[in-house]
């Protein structure tokens, strides 16, 4: 006779054991979708803050100037030199001026008169320094009522290698949407920069040493509200 079977007693002791990983991969799948989640909304709350900032940044850039340098001589004799070429571009977030940069190449620098333009660009030492730059550090203050927009910032001029810190007040008008137009008034002492003041006839002619510089400028860009609420940084 074939002998019965004997009846199984107890668990089987593998099937805990299945049960247990079963539950550990659940728990690692978990785990993962949890981390790709956090990653996930990281990268969506990256994005949305850079949007944001990008919306409330705007570029405008330098597309018409006119720059007129008056200068007198000891002999009563006033001069005239202009900036023919120029270029710049201004930021505004938060609807109000953050940077600004503009550059005058010296060549660019004109009077019409061939020996006036040679002294100038000695003066400027201008193969070593071809560049006059200004670049805006900070924001003192701006007004805005209706198209007119005043502004006072200070920055870093620098002509024939040196540096110094200037204050520019200005008058600006919205021409039309993302056109707007500042113009303004800057004494300049050519001393403070290291420049000797240009000579002429054997050095019986000399200019004085300062100088005004006049300037408007037109930037244009993306349409900006700047801010109509008055700002003073010494508030």
């Amino acid at each position: 006779m074939r002998a019965k079977p004997e009846p199984k007693t107890g668990c089987n002791p593998s099937k805990p054991i299945g049960i247990l990983k079963l539950l550990i991969n659940y728990l690692h799948i978990f785990m993962k979708t949890i981390l790709f989640n956090r990653r996930t909304v990281s990268v969506f709350l990256f994005m949305f803050i850079t949007a944001g900032v990008l919306v409330h940044s705007q570029t405008l850039s330098i597309k018409s100037s006119e720059v007129v340098i008056n200068g007198e001589t000891n002999v009563n004799h006033n001069f005239t030199i202009k900036a023919t070429e120029l270029s710049g571009k201004m930021t505004v977030a938060d609807n109000r001026p953050q940077a600004l940069t503009v550059e005058i190449p010296v060549r660019s620098l004109i009077s019409g008169e061939k020996l006036m333009d040679k002294k100038t660009h000695e003066a400027f030492n201008e193969p070593k320094n071809p560049k006059i730059l200004f670049q805006m550090t900070e924001l003192n203050s701006i007004q805005v009522n209706g198209e007119n927009i005043a502004v006072t910032v200070t920055g870093n001029l620098s002509l024939k290698g040196a540096t110094k810190k200037v204050t520019l007040k200005a008058d600006g008008k919205e021409m039309s949407p993302g056109v707007y137009t500042f113009q303004g008034v800057l004494p300049v002492k050519m001393s403070d920069y290291g420049m000797k003041a240009p000579t002429a006839m054997l050095g019986t002619m000399k200019t004085k040493d300062q100088v005004t510089v006049n300037y408007k400028v037109t930037f244009e860009g993306a349409s900006i509200n700047f801010n109509s609420t008055a700002y003073s940084q010494n508030k």
